[in-house]
């Protein structure tokens, strides 16, 4: 078996089945169900020696008054050390949606210094549409316990407290990933409770228009589409409704070149804390 040594942040599925074997590779199905979607999206079938990576359990704090609140380094580190992740391990991560979840567990890895890993473009439906071997979803595989350390990046990473600041700061620039419909209060907030609204001087990018059915565009059209919200040297800040959707993009901008954030509690932390 061959080894690899570095990685893009985006893989084809293509890449993926000729490296399945590579002894460092690991290969993640990221999956959880849409907040607004059809949840019979999801399949019974996974890629072969696939692990599952837990967002909801596992990696993020579990009594967070917030959805998918990102975990302490010690808590990410300790996980994934479970699921084998060496330091010179080489990481490709998937879902069920195509991208949609496996950004958030990439921007994890990012934010916990990890920086050999990908996302896999097209996610399981690409893998499927190549007529790729699958094998069944509750296949367990284990691993030796990794030695990954996990080391936290606070520049990925914005908290509720630093808004107001960046909100009013022209070297940053807030994005927001919902669809137009929740952006512009047209449709109720998919969560029971939570109001409508918008952070102040946020602008809108739903993050499908970053994708092409379940692909991520190509690097000059994401340049294209950034380059319409924002200026090159401004710092990119995204948020979404707890911090899945606005991951996507945080991808698509790393892509084209820009640096970037997640606002990690996003709306649901954002309109709950405050009044409208």
């Amino acid at each position: 078996m061959s080894k690899i040594n570095a990685l893009e942040n985006i893989v084809s599925v293509t890449w993926l089945n000729n490296h399945l074997q590579d002894e460092n590779i690991l290969v993640f199905d990221a999956t959880i169900s849409k907040v607004v979607g059809d949840i019979s999206a999801l399949s019974n079938s996974k890629i072969p020696g696939s692990q599952f990576f837990d967002i909801k359990k596992k990696f993020s704090i579990a009594n967070s008054s917030f959805p998918n609140t990102i975990p302490s380094a010690e808590q990410f580190e300790k996980n994934v050390q479970a699921l084998g992740v060496n330091n010179d391990s080489i990481i490709v991560i998937y879902d069920d949606h195509g991208i949609y979840s496996s950004a958030r567990a990439w921007w994890l890895f990012k934010t916990f210094g990890f920086n050999n890993v990908a996302v896999l473009d097209g996610g399981l439906p690409e893998w499927k549409a190549k007529d790729f071997s699958l094998e069944d979803k509750a296949t367990n595989h284990s691993h030796k316990k990794g030695n990954f350390k996990a080391i936290y990046k606070p520049n990925n990473v914005v908290y509720f407290e630093s808004l107001e600041a960046i909100s009013k700061d022209d070297n940053y620039k807030i994005i927001d990933a919902r669809s137009s419909d929740r952006f512009n209060c047209i449709v109720a907030e998919p969560r029971v409770g939570l109001r409508s609204g918008i952070i102040p001087s946020s602008s809108n990018l739903p993050f499908n228009k970053v994708l092409d059915e379940n692909k991520l565009k190509p690097k000059k059209e994401l340049q294209t589409v950034f380059k319409n919200l924002a200026k090159k040297d401004q710092h990119l800040v995204f948020s979404c409704g707890s911090g899945i959707t606005a991951s996507v993009l945080a991808l698509a901008a790393t892509v084209a070149g820009y640096n970037n954030s997640v606002y990690d509690g996003s709306w649901t932390e954002y309109g709950s804390l405050t009044i409208a």
